[in-house]
């Protein structure tokens, strides 16, 4: 076992998953390279990591990330504790940034991260007792810079930064940038900027199903981080009545083995003995549900008291859960349990109603009043609530749970059955009552639950994570950009000439290793000077003086010597030297931001909706619906309603409404008509109305999802202004990684490839102008467009940008990354290889504005700094030929606004 890993399990006293799932992530470091990645070192990481866990198929975002599927009750925030200790204590990583899905989990995660508290996750590791991390949140992340952990300070503290996305999404609601994106006085720069500039970032998702389809989540990309870290129970999200599972896990302990553990409740279900409820009406069975839920809820109470007085434990108070149908509802059932009817009145006093205003969320206030309930000197003991309960709730008091409404979501019934899960003396205790959660057999609940215990169920089995042999062999591999060749070389002529020759025995002092070590400082601290207006700045005595400084303060030469005049000549040499072929070696791209200003007018275009493939019939009460390969069944029922709308098209108009990008106030009008449109045709081919009604109940939500991804389709965003700022003049060029195929090693990039499929698979090499040494290619096509380059003398210099690189944003926040960027004599260009059937696509169209609009900011920065003007190209893929010059694709395939 490695080293820290044994040291921190024994620490923080890890259960078996959690050291389980540390040692993935130190097998993970062991294996790829963390850094920053571009899209084609992002696809070698995964291979590297699917050679070894073939569970792990995609990365799921433009960052490695990679889930830890642990079940409800393991204790997933003590396993963050558990991941950032290992990357500080064995990686030196320092930055860290933490995302909860909700109020609930962001307040539990901030208490939980703090010294002295009860859960503390750090409690036992040494290193963070006398300097603890620093916690920055999303209320304090502005002022944070003014206190002693300026975030600009190179300390050694650890930063945590914890946020929480539904602010986010709801910051971002309308099209506006969230807060954190905003530019902040203090640092010169938007927080956000600073975050994704961290080089050891690493980023931690809790219950990160939650962020699949979320609008803020697009942030996430953008921050860049070196690694993310996701955390859930439930690794799928679903669509249409189907489980979409992730493809990035690499570790599952799923909920069977939790319970065959100990780490949790067991849970079963209770209903009389043969009894039917066909026999009953609705009204009927919810009475007897409810007298028998508690029944059981009072004998359970008493087995608690008597356990914690035998074994001297605090007392435990129970309370029953009571999920209704919709806040009318709730109640009516609020009404029953307080009346003197409903076991002589005895819980008048004792149930609350927790329910929501916005339909199909959950408001972050209302969890907050369930965590009451967990304290023994609280009177409830009935909680009614109207939707099912969601993550974030950790009570370990939940006993009983007496479902009243539909359950048709596999995720949401294992969510449901989790919040009751966990043990509220952290341990199975032997005694059945004080170890169980009771589910009150609803019809439909109780289908679900028996899927539940067949052996491919979530109760029954997991994913299961092994390694499996690679089918061949690959090795990492490191592309420094031949600039740093360039130099080398440039300073070791330099140092032969100046020093050597006047004093041989200072031969041994400068050598490779030596020249090397001071010619990466300098490249380092150049990057501090990337706000300038371009490379050629760097050339002004008053930076080259600083540069010089800050090197003597710095450098420390292994093999000290009598003449410090000679150090003294050698620095200077090398920043001279760097400059210059950093100037000559290296293309400026400048950094541009382009934020809205003031309110951005948004909404959605009047068009008419396309029902040309709706033809759904009307069902009838009960349909089950048997998937005959996996046997699992489900049973549509209508969605819950209460009252009978007064219109057809409220169904789907109230459905629309729970859309984040939706106002009704705004948007009523167009909701509708369309939903007049769906309506209409439906009454075009069905009998009456009635049948109409049953087809609009039971297609609900994917009748309002299909309107809705049509409204996608013409959504608009219009700002009345924007600010542009040019953040940085130049990036200097960074180090790629990937891995190449050692059966194909390098290959010169003039060799046609006629095994096309494993082009990706290849390194190229030989060039003359790339300002790599070495490239990957996605396509030939690209392969014969390098040649291109080549070929042509106006190219003066090109290569294949990093992702993120040029930070071109298209769509909602998504960032473009170019193929190809090359400088000629006169100007410079971003060149893309689209497939010919791809050309009228809507997204490379989408891109194409984007880089238009990108240009003309940029030019008005090289405009004002003497530099060449941008242009862009779009080239189809059978058009890229060997014969052919830049200028000549230029004069059929530059885009112009």
């Amino acid at each position: 076992m490695n080293r820290h890993v044994k040291f921190i399990s024994a620490r923080l006293s890890l259960r078996t998953p959690q050291r389980e799932s540390l040692e993935i992530l130190a097998d993970v470091f062991e294996n790829i390279k963390i850094g920053k990645h571009s899209a084609e070192t992002l696809n070698d990481e995964l291979n590297k990591i699917r050679d070894l866990f073939s569970s792990v198929t995609d990365f799921e975002r433009e960052f490695p990330s990679l889930c830890f599927a642990l079940a409800t009750g393991v204790g997933k925030t003590r396993l963050m504790g558990a991941f950032i200790s290992y990357l500080y204590l064995a990686k030196g990583m320092k930055n860290f940034f933490i995302l909860a899905p909700n109020l609930t989990i962001y307040n539990k995660l901030i208490q939980d991260f703090t010294p002295n508290t009860p859960k503390y996750v750090f409690k036992g590791i040494a290193e963070f007792a006398n300097n603890p991390p620093v916690i920055i949140t999303g209320e304090n992340y502005e002022e944070i810079g003014n206190s002693r952990y300026g975030l600009i300070d190179l300390s050694e503290e650890v930063h945590i930064n914890i946020f929480n996305i539904s602010k986010i999404n709801n910051e971002v609601r309308g099209g506006k940038a969230p807060r954190i994106k905003r530019l902040s006085e203090y640092i010169g720069e938007s927080y956000f900027e600073y975050l994704s500039s961290l080089p050891d970032l690493v980023l931690l998702m809790d219950e990160s199903h939650r962020y699949r389809a979320s609008a803020g989540i697009r942030v996430l990309n953008e921050l860049n981080p070196v690694l993310g870290l996701e955390l859930t129970a439930t690794p799928q999200v679903e669509s249409r009545a189907r489980a979409i599972l992730f493809k990035n896990v690499i570790y599952s302990y799923p909920l069977h083995k939790a319970m065959e553990d100990g780490f949790v409740k067991e849970p079963a279900v209770a209903t009389r003995e043969n009894f039917s409820s066909s026999q009953y009406t609705e009204e009927e069975l919810e009475k007897i549900k409810l007298a028998d839920g508690i029944i059981i809820h009072e004998e359970t109470k008493v087995e608690l008291e008597v356990y914690a007085r035998q074994y001297n434990q605090p007392i435990v108070k129970p309370f029953v859960l009571i999920v209704a149908q919709d806040t009318n509802h709730a109640q009516q059932l609020m009404n029953s349990i307080q009346s003197d009817e409903f076991f002589e009145g005895r819980y008048k006093d004792k149930v609350i109603t927790i329910h929501s205003n916005q339909r199909g969320e959950e408001k972050d206030e209302t969890i907050q009043q369930l965590m009451s309930v967990e304290d023994s000197t609280s009177e409830t003991e009935i909680v009614i609530h109207v939707n099912m309960l969601k993550e974030g709730w950790d009570v370990t008091n939940l006993y009983t749970i007496i479902p009243l409404r539909a359950a048709n979501s596999k995720t949401l019934v294992e969510q449901s059955i989790g919040r009751g899960l966990r043990l509220p003396y952290g341990k199975r205790t032997g005694v059945r009552s004080v170890d169980r959660l009771t589910i009150i057999a609803h019809d439909k609940f109780q289908e679900i639950v028996d899927e539940a215990n067949k052996p491919n169920s979530i109760i029954r089995s997991g994913v299961i994570i092994g390694k499996d042999v690679a089918k061949e062999t690959k090795t990492p591999v490191t592309v420094r950009p031949v600039l740093e060749d360039i130099i080398i070389k440039k300073v070791k002529e330099q140092v032969a000439q100046t020093i050597i020759k006047k004093n041989p025995k200072a031969k041994e002092t400068y050598n490779t290793k030596e020249i090397k070590k001071a010619i990466d400082l300098v490249q380092t601290k150049v990057r501090k000077f990337e706000y300038l207006s371009s490379s050629k700045e760097l050339n002004r005595e008053q930076v080259k003086r600083q540069l010089i400084k800050d090197l003597h303060v710095d450098y420390k030469m292994e093999d000290p010597h009598l003449f410090p005049e000679e150090t003294e000549l050698f620095l200077t040499q090398i920043v001279e030297t760097v400059i210059e072929k950093t100037i000559q070696h290296s293309i400026d791209i400048p950094r541009i931001l382009v934020q809205p200003v003031g309110e951005l007018p948004w909404g959605f275009h009047d068009f008419d909706l396309d029902v040309s493939n709706i033809n759904l019939q009307p069902v009838e009460e009960r349909v089950l619906i048997h998937h005959l390969r996996t046997h699992d069944r489900e049973v549509l029922q209508r969605n819950s309603h209460t009252y009978k709308e007064e219109h057809l098209e409220n169904y789907i108009v109230s459905s629309l409404m729970n859309y984040p990008d939706i106002s009704y106030d705004e948007h009523s009008e167009l909701l509708y008509k369309l939903s007049g449109q769906l309506v209409t045709h439906l009454q075009s081919y069905l009998p009456d109305d009635k049948s109409v009604e049953n087809v609009l109940l039971y297609n609900q939500n994917r009748l309002a999802e299909l309107i809705h991804e049509q409204m996608k389709d013409n959504y608009y965003q219009e700002a009345a202004a924007y600010e542009v700022k040019v953040s940085k003049g130049f990036e200097t060029l960074k180090p790629v990684h990937y891995t190449a195929s050692i059966e194909y090693g390098e290959r010169n990039f003039r060799e046609p490839v006629e095994d096309k499929l494993k082009m990706k698979t290849m390194v190229f090499s030989g060039f003359s102008n790339c300002l790599y040494r070495t490239q990957k290619f996605d396509s030939d096509s690209e392969r014969r467009f390098a040649v291109i380059c080549e070929n042509d003398v106006s190219v003066k210099k090109w290569f294949k940008p990093s992702s993120g690189q040029l930070k071109i944003y298209y769509g909602h926040s998504n960032v473009y990354n170019p193929d190809f960027v090359l400088e000629t004599c006169d100007e410079k260009l971003i060149c893309e290889i689209k497939r010919k059937g791809e050309m009228g696509d809507k997204v490379v169209q989408e891109k194409a504005r984007a880089v238009l609009n990108w240009c003309n900011h940029a030019n008005e920065h090289e405009k004002q700094h003497g530099g060449k003007k941008w242009v862009y190209m779009i080239v189809p893929h059978d058009e890229v030929n060997e014969n052919m010059t830049i200028e000549g694709l230029k004069s059929n395939y530059l885009l112009k606004k």
